[in-house]
């Protein structure tokens, strides 16, 4: 059985990535790319289904497991009854190769460990053929499978019941090394790593990269590991930021809402990348905007929500069969069938981050400011067009509020290029519509008690509704913005922390329940700093950051009952969230003040 999602730690090279439990355990690794099928699938099963793992043989204590500093480099202590030895893994930066580094460096005594290596291509659906290769001082273990082919080295395996096992002995000041490289089975096997060399270069990698970063002057390393963590979600190649580098981790244990997030979400990339340019990163900004640049290149009419990590359109959604579910939560489900549906939101968070951009200085060329304008002019086709909401609602199609104000804001920034930045554009028509949006909302989207509901047809509220005041439709001091704070707190709170929505309402189409969404507890906080409450701002903030995990990620939600991580994981969409509420409570302790601050581009009529 997998252990607790809060077990697992990140290991990643800005290609793929891995997880790695408390015990030693890589539980979830796809090769080449996130989006790649799995080599190891324990996450989603047991041991059976993929897994390699590295500890001290027989009783052992894990004394202490951090990242190096600024970086995603893995250490973990153990101690035994004869001595101390550290394991660390990693994924070597900037190497054109997949690899996984796992180094035993002896610390004091001497240390028995042991490999268990069980090699499952496809998403555990094909049982490599595997051979022992090289010599005695340079062993080799290759497992092929169709397209893809592994080699091991560093250790003697032995077959054990469809596994491999190795174990050997580490003394103090001794270091020994295992290395796992991916390859197409049709090419010859690669030369084997430099580790030091690797290590070192990935070392610097991250931490030079790092240093851009400018923390707003609350929860520092907090926001600079979230940072660190949305940095190893974007795909170093083409720019594209995956939602989670996981498929299938349950909203729900044993129930059936379970998604792939291992695609780029125009909504989420867009988020993230704001973030991103706050805080220094501008090249990252250049990257992602000429991803977007290549994946809705073309007809607007083909817009979609979200794309493949290289713009890749189709994302056929299917279940499947080789892989039981974790704990068994079922189905598990590669591609996203979300791809198909109108969401009127992706509008706004698209070109709120392209207008950041300009802002931050990015410059704009012809290709992307026509680009623009075609998404404002299909944004305009379809501005009577119901749609699915920024949850991907699989019931109806409605008016969601929240889509309809980013709708507002999209128009909103369009205009803001034309009169600020001197963009061809008729400002004045693209006002117009952004003004009609608004009345259109003020009439049907705010309940006769003052707060703004989920929908037209409803009075539910919905938290996606905290986001309003950050894009500028309102004040964050606003009577209707308070108001819809309170309503959230009376209907949507549970022991403190936000669910999305009630689901009991039946707006989603869906069987089961979910627990609360991290990134919308960090919307909270948000609406709190910046509405006068900075400090339940600063009590809410703590008991987030305390849901952290030992090395600082976080899910996409949270089991307030069981008190564990639920969903998939780490999750881009709560570590921008917690960057954005430590921004605003930083802002509202600075002297300026910030009651009520607006990042409207437009004039924002009080209701």
């Amino acid at each position: 059985m997998p252990a607790p999602i809060e077990d697992y730690a990140l290991i990643g090279d800005g290609h793929t990535a891995a997880l790695v439990g408390r015990s030693g355990s890589i539980d979830w690794l796809c090769m080449p790319r996130f989006d790649s099928p799995s080599v190891f699938g324990a996450l989603l099963g047991d041991e059976s289904h993929g897994q390699w793992s590295l500890a001290p043989s027989g009783e052992a204590e894990l004394v202490e497991r951090r990242y190096e500093e600024d970086t995603f480099i893995l250490v973990s202590r153990w101690r035994t009854a004869t001595g101390e030895v550290e394991v660390i893994d990693l994924m070597p930066y900037a190497d054109r190769h997949a690899d996984v580094v796992r180094r035993v460096r002896g610390i004091q005594g001497e240390v028995e460990m042991e490999h268990m290596l069980r090699i499952r291509f496809d998403y555990a659906a094909a049982m490599p053929w595997v051979r022992q290769t090289g010599t005695d001082d340079a062993p080799e273990l290759v497992a092929i499978a169709g397209p893809d082919a592994i080699v091991v080295r560093g250790v003697r395996f032995r077959p054990v019941d469809h596994a491999h096992r190795a174990v050997h002995t580490v003394r103090e000041g001794e270091v020994h090394d295992t290395v796992l490289t991916w390859f197409p089975s049709h090419r010859e096997n690669p030369e084997a790593l430099d580790v030091d060399e690797q290590l070192e270069r990935t070392r610097t990698w991250w931490r030079e990269w790092s240093t851009t970063c400018s923390p707003p002057g609350a929860y520092d390393a907090e926001v600079r590991r979230s940072l660190l963590v949305l940095r190893a979600l974007t795909h170093e190649d083409t720019g594209g930021i995956v939602a989670a580098p996981t498929t299938s981790l349950p909203e729900e244990i044993g129930g059936s809402r379970n998604w792939d997030y291992r695609y780029v979400w125009l909504r989420d990339a867009a988020l993230t990348l704001e973030s991103l340019m706050l805080h220094g990163y501008s090249g990252e900004a250049m990257a992602w905007r000429e991803w977007l640049l290549r994946a809705i290149a073309g007809d607007p009419h083909d817009l979609q929500i979200m794309y493949g990590i290289g713009g890749e359109r189709r994302l056929t959604e299917r279940e499947l069969d080789s892989l039981p579910g974790y704990q068994g939560s079922a189905p598990v489900r590669v591609g996203n069938g979300a791809f198909q549906q109108f969401q009127g939101d992706i509008f706004g968070e698209v070109l709120i981050a392209l207008d950041e951009a300009r802002e931050l200085g990015v410059e704009e060329n012809a290709f992307s400011w026509s680009l623009q304008v075609a998404l404002l002019n299909y944004a305009e086709e379809n501005l009577d067009r119901e749609d699915n909401g920024i949850w991907e609602i699989r019931g109806p199609h409605r008016r969601f509020t929240h889509s309809r104000a980013m709708l507002w804001a999209a128009f909103d920034r369009g205009a803001h290029a034309v009169r600020e930045h001197g963009q061809p554009g008729d400002a004045e028509h693209w006002e117009r519509l952004r003004d009609g949006l608004r009345e259109e909302i003020m009439a049907n989207g705010l309940h006769a008690d003052g707060y703004f509901t989920q929908h037209y047809d409803t009075d539910e509220v919905d938290a996606s509704l905290l986001q309003l005041a950050h894009i500028g439709f309102v004040d964050y001091d606003d009577p209707a913005m308070l108001a819809t704070v309170r309503q959230i707190e009376r209907t949507l709170l549970r022991d403190g922390l936000p669910l999305r929505y009630r689901v009991e309402s039946g707006v989603d189409g869906l069987d089961g329940d979910e627990h609360p969404f991290l990134a919308c507890a960090f919307w909270l906080v948000e609406n709190y700093a910046l509405g006068g409450r900075l400090a339940d701002a600063e009590t809410l903030m703590d008991r987030l950051i305390g849901l952290t995990n030992d090395v600082g990620l976080l899910s996409e939600e949270y089991d307030v009952v069981e008190r564990r991580h639920i969903g998939n994981t780490p999750q881009a969409l709560s570590h921008l969230g917690l960057v954005r509420a430590a921004d605003a409570i930083a802002l509202a302790r600075s002297d300026a003040g910030a009651r009520g601050r607006s990042t409207q581009r437009g004039d924002a009529a009080t209701p």
